[in-house]
């Protein structure tokens, strides 16, 4: 029955009842904080383009990521800023490299916080692109040796899910052989499935010292425009073993998010990137 039968206002008189009735709620435990670890002690070094955020050492760190699981936020994700840094990305994959510490640190001090580890390469190479460079280009295969070794020691080290951002083709393969191999079957890979080429990653760049020093990333990450082609990715990701999948960055497709919602029934994360942030300073 039409009006006045039918009174959708009915449901929304109080809050108690909006709550009941509500069809999208966002809880604290849903979010994931990205952080910066930098080398030292008692660093805590605001990022120039995203004030209130900062470089932290490992000590801070720490301290930051009590104070979020006190919050209620479901996790954090880490990327490291190594001491130095050469061709191979070999601070990537070292054991006790600055995420692989970080990691151990925070599984002491927290315990319900998941801790979750950026899988990639253009932090520890001096070329600041995502693999190894051959040709002036980003050899894809070589790269997936380094992207499984870095996914299977942020396991060692306790991470509780991996998420491969490097864009290569055949990563999330690479690395679930790599984990059930040696017994990390258990461990989740969150893949950056869709992951576009944008100016939005502009200050994440300064804060992750990860800008490429020659070209661009255009040849592994998405164009900007092919919304096909990402449904495509995310079913070969899905195919090659990923648990869960990413869009980022996440306001320029929520069209794209709504999609991969329709289509896949896995989680889909949003990655609101340091681009969105910057623009909402005044």
């Amino acid at each position: 029955m039409p009006f006045p039968a039918q009174r959708l206002r009915r449901l929304r008189a109080t809050e108690s009842l909006r709550s009941l009735v509500r069809e999208t709620h966002l809880h604290p435990g849903q979010f994931i904080l990205p952080l910066f670890v930098c080398p030292g002690e008692g660093v805590r070094r605001e990022i120039g383009s995203m004030p209130g955020n900062y470089q932290m050492s490992l000590d801070e760190t720490v301290k930051e990521c009590a104070e979020v699981e006190a919050l209620g936020i479901g996790g954090v994700i880490l990327f490291g800023l190594p001491e130095s840094k050469d061709e191979m990305a070999s601070g990537a994959y070292d054991d006790n490299g600055i995420v692989q510490r970080a990691i151990r640190a925070i599984r002491r001090e927290t315990s319900k916080l998941l801790v979750v580890t950026d899988v990639c390469n253009c932090e520890y190479t001096s070329h600041g692109h995502c693999g190894y460079v051959k040709d002036g280009d980003v050899d894809n295969d070589t790269t997936l040796q380094w992207l499984a070794k870095s996914a299977l020691s942020h396991a060692r080290a306790g991470a509780h899910i991996v998420a491969p951002s490097d864009m290569m083709d055949g990563r999330v393969w690479a690395i679930r052989q790599a984990l059930d191999v040696n017994g990390y079957e258990k461990i989740p890979i969150l893949s950056y499935a869709a992951k576009f080429a944008s100016v939005f990653y502009g200050p994440f760049r300064e804060a992750a010292e990860s800008a490429p020093q020659f070209g661009d990333r255009r040849s592994y990450q998405m164009d900007p425009a092919n919304g096909r082609e990402a449904m495509r990715e995310i079913e070969l990701d899905l195919q090659e073993g990923a648990d869960m999948i990413m869009v980022k960055p996440a306001m320029p497709y929520l069209d794209l998010i709504w999609q991969a919602r329709q289509r896949y029934d896995v989680p889909v994360a949003a990655y609101q990137v340091s681009g969105e942030y910057s623009m909402s300073i005044p």
